[in-house]
């Protein structure tokens, strides 16, 4: 069965981030970023290598020197994926890594101080086509917008960002998105919800310092999902305290479960129970770690027992339910043969990539979808 999802994505301009589109009718983009020294370029290099191949679209990198600044320029030639430099206050950091073919620079306007200096790095901006993202964070709220609220709100989130857009505003640059974010995922939802219908730049959504990879995974599953779910979001980054690619998965993982995105192979499988006629969890956690490098969307259905086993297999592009002596295994919704649990998870993964390998071949940018019954 084909479910077409029903989200009505939110009109916004489209900006390109270097060869990377966000906004508009682009998809969502995933994000992560470095939690390397920046000045260590050899160490930095590698951990975005290691976040492209998990598929992260665009990776931010913190440049809080010159010394930074000077191996961000190292860095950005040596890799592909769209870089994005995160700097504060000092203006000549952000002109000096646009003169090093920065992709974005996440910067607040207002606080880099004067307004010539403001106008020098829009200049450069707008010169050499990089888009600025404004990242308002209800830990650093100006302090008199602080005492007018009291504490963090939505509506102080959204007034101190709208300070920053009217100062773009005013320079006549709109290459630009914005971010609201919060630790709180109330906060979070009710500040993106506001700012929506406030301007038509994309949004750039996440929960900050969400937390560790169980509880950070929650909270933004949840705020980023609800408003994803209302159409609402451009570009998404998960704040983990965890590495840095676990953020790229659980992104991806968020947007596979709203159908905005397909990228990788999408598991459906059961939680196991005393029916389950082999190892469910060691085989999909199996799975999962020995078909990380694939990127060709595919769902695997994966369920212990004839309950529910043959009605999701038949929906996947491949199954497994589990039966006694042997279980089976279903291909395009239709059985295909029958495997014991010693050969189970290399049988599967034989199938899984052979599959993926003729729709690469065919030029699929996706198997097609399995209609229930037929």
């Amino acid at each position: 069965m084909h479910f077409e999802s029903p989200i009505k994505r939110r009109q916004s301009r489209q900006i390109m981030v270097g060869s990377v589109p966000v906004g508009g009718d682009a998809p969502v983009s995933v994000q992560s970023m470095t939690n390397t020294e920046t000045t260590d370029v050899e160490a930095t290099v590698a951990q975005i290598q290691r976040l492209e191949d998990a598929g992260a679209d665009i990776v931010r990198v913190s440049v809080p020197t010159m010394e930074a600044a000077e191996a961000f320029g190292a860095i950005k030639q040596q890799v592909q994926v769209p870089l994005v430099a995160d700097i504060h206050f000092d203006y000549r950091i952000a002109l000096a890594v646009a003169e090093r073919g920065v992709d974005c620079l996440r910067i607040n306007p207002g606080n880099i101080g004067r307004e010539d200096r403001i106008r020098a790095v829009v200049d450069a901006a707008r010169d050499q086509g990089i888009p600025i993202r404004i990242g308002v964070n209800a830990g650093s709220l100006e302090k008199e917008l602080q005492r007018k609220y009291g504490e963090p709100t939505p509506e102080a989130l959204v007034e101190s960002a709208m300070r920053h857009v009217d100062i773009l505003d005013r320079l006549d640059f709109q290459n630009f998105k914005l971010s609201l974010k919060a630790s709180n995922v109330v906060m979070t939802l009710a500040a993106y919800r506001l700012i929506a219908g406030q301007i038509d730049n994309p949004l750039h959504l996440g929960v900050t310092e969400a937390g560790g990879l169980r509880s950070g995974t929650v909270k933004s599953a949840i705020a980023l999902g609800a408003l994803l779910m209302e159409g609402i979001g451009d570009t998404l980054r998960i704040s983990l305290a965890a590495d840095p690619v676990e953020e790229v998965k659980v992104g991806f993982d968020i947007l596979k479960s709203l159908g905005l995105r397909t990228k990788g192979i999408n598991f459906i499988a059961c939680p196991s129970c005393s029916r389950q006629n082999f190892d469910v969890i060691d085989t999909v956690n199996a799975l999962e770690n020995r078909l990380e490098d694939i990127k060709t969307p595919l769902d695997v259905a994966i369920i212990g027992c004839v309950v529910n086993g043959p009605g999701e297999a038949r929906e996947a592009h491949i199954g497994l339910t589990g039966g006694s002596p042997s279980n089976l295994i279903f291909r395009e919704g239709k059985p295909s043969h029958k495997v014991d649990n010693q050969q189970l998870l290399d049988e599967l993964e034989q199938v899984i990539r052979a599959r993926v390998a003729e729709a690469e071949a065919n030029g699929e940018a996706a198997p097609a979808k399995i209609t229930f019954g037929a």
